[in-house]
């Protein structure tokens, strides 16, 4: 029976393939999980639209990612921490703070695309980097400072 994989299925194939697969498996297990569907003639014209469209939508995002990327390179982006009197820091800094920032100022970056590239460890400019879909990567500069305590 031919179908039309709707999802990429580990051992079979991957999605909108065209696969020639076994009746039972496709009827009693397949079908009804909504994992194919039939390779009709119509269906195969659908599939062409579907595809085509996705095609648009990533090459869409791809330009979106690209554009916040380009603005986000090179950002100077300062943190004010409170430290102690030998410069130690009252709590960690993470992703998640770097992310608050970057929401922040104005970039929707989420806290797993961002990579220490080094330690920080105290006060002081650090290299970070961002990662993006697509193997997009840019590298902003973290600034630490102390914050003032009044």
């Amino acid at each position: 029976m031919w179908v039309i994989l709707l999802k990429d299925i580990k051992g079979l194939g991957k999605k909108y393939e065209r696969k020639n697969i076994q009746d039972g498996y496709a009827r009693n297990y397949l079908i009804p999980r909504e994992y194919v569907e039939l390779a009709t003639k119509e269906n195969l014209e659908q599939l062409k639209i579907k595809k085509e469209k996705e095609k648009t939508k990533a090459e869409e995002e791809l330009k979106k990612t690209g554009d916040i990327a380009s603005a986000l390179d090179g950002q100077e982006v300062e943190l004010k921490m409170r430290t102690g009197e030998e410069g130690q820091f009252f709590e960690k800094i993470n992703e998640q703070k770097i992310s608050k920032k970057l929401k922040e100022i104005g970039f929707n970056v989420d806290k797993s695309q961002i990579e220490f590239t080094q330690e920080i460890e105290g006060l002081g400019e650090f290299p970070v980097k961002i990662k993006f879909r697509d193997n997009l990567e840019v590298e902003i500069k973290l600034i630490i400072s102390n914050e003032e305590i009044n």
